[in-house]
């Protein structure tokens, strides 16, 4: 027996309809319709409601009567399970790789269109609004989606080395070329606190939404 038979015959058991049960789930009535018909697949996080609302058990609507579970269903369910694997490491990597392009852009403006007259503003624009900005929106999204689990509350230490070296790259080099590095400048180390600081406040802010977001889906 599949899954559409199954949780098509526990609705009748708990005599609900499928408008009921979509409701109750947040779906439409196609979809239920579409899962009882097998011509599609219920989430596994629906499938877990539905086992609720029936008041059966989640082995009796994932097994068969011999202990064996559905392959169709549960090769489906890894798949989607990759499928969001694969799909939050793209988002991961593209995140990263936009905060990084902006960070190498601040460099390249420096080094190739910014004078002594300009590195006030320069120093303004860049090091004290866009790298912050960018750190705060970038972590905010990483938060949100829950990138890294809780490997992401480590992320501030990286975005504040990457928000100090923007610093050491561009000021405290060109200084050092002047002198033709007859002096080492030490990197500004506070600056490590400040971009870490605004990784904080964005992560803060999107693992408050994803779990307002997760205790929504649970309701």
């Amino acid at each position: 027996m599949d899954i559409g038979t199954k949780i098509k015959n526990a609705r009748i058991a708990a005599q609900l309809t499928q408008e009921q049960v979509a409701d109750a789930l947040g779906v439409s009535r196609q979809t239920m319709s579409n899962w009882e018909n097998g011509k599609t697949y219920p989430d596994i996080v629906s499938v877990i409601r539905m086992s609720d609302l029936y008041a059966i058990s989640l082995d009796h609507l994932l097994k068969e009567k011999e202990k064996i579970p559905m392959s169709n269903y549960m090769d489906y369910l890894e798949e989607s399970t990759n499928t969001v694997k694969s799909q939050k490491k793209l988002s991961l990597t593209i995140l990263l790789a936009t905060y990084l392009g902006i960070w190498a852009f601040a460099l390249i403006v420096f080094w190739f269109f910014i004078s002594g007259s300009d590195a006030m503003g320069y120093s303004l624009v860049f090091l004290w609004i866009i790298l912050p900005v960018a750190t705060l929106v970038i972590s905010l999204l990483i938060g949100k989606n829950n990138h890294l689990g809780k490997g992401k509350w480590l992320t501030p230490i990286a975005f504040g080395a990457i928000h100090m070296l923007a610093e050491y790259a561009t000021f405290s080099v060109r200084n050092m070329i002047a002198v033709s590095f007859t002096r080492i400048n030490v990197p500004h180390f506070e600056l490590i606190l400040i971009g870490a600081s605004f990784s904080v406040i964005g992560l803060g802010i999107g693992s408050l939404a994803y779990h307002i977001k997760s205790k929504d889906k649970k309701r």
